[in-house]
């Protein structure tokens, strides 16, 4: 079976990610969670300090174009920990690809 697994990449403001890292795994990953989306790793960079990843995955692109809308619509985004994220974060870029389950596993191990 073939999964749609979204690369997240943000440049974060300097000295931001130690901050951004404690407010992901606080606030943003349970609340990410909670809608049912796939995480299947997150965390600083290895390359970079102003840089962190979020890999999540998805059944389809229009899975993930009606997820994504959902939850970055919801007021539990909106009035949660949107804006003290958004603040930390000079921008991003997703790159999606198709891949099979042995890399999506693969992926979830990166975790451990």
């Amino acid at each position: 079976m073939k999964h749609v697994v979204e690369f997240r990449s943000l440049t974060l403001k300097p000295e931001a990610r130690e901050k951004f890292h404690r407010l992901y795994l606080e606030k943003s990953l349970p609340l990410l969670k909670r809608w049912n989306m796939d995480v299947l790793a997150y965390g600083p960079s290895l390359h970079d300090e102003n840089t962190y990843y979020v890999i999540r995955r998805f059944d389809s692109l229009a899975q993930r174009e009606q997820m994504e809308d959902a939850f970055y619509g919801s007021d539990d985004w909106r009035q949660g920990p949107r804006e003290a994220m958004v603040a930390l974060i000079e921008n991003y870029i997703d790159v999606v690809l198709e891949l099979d389950g042995a890399a999506v596993q693969e992926l979830r191990d990166v975790r451990s």
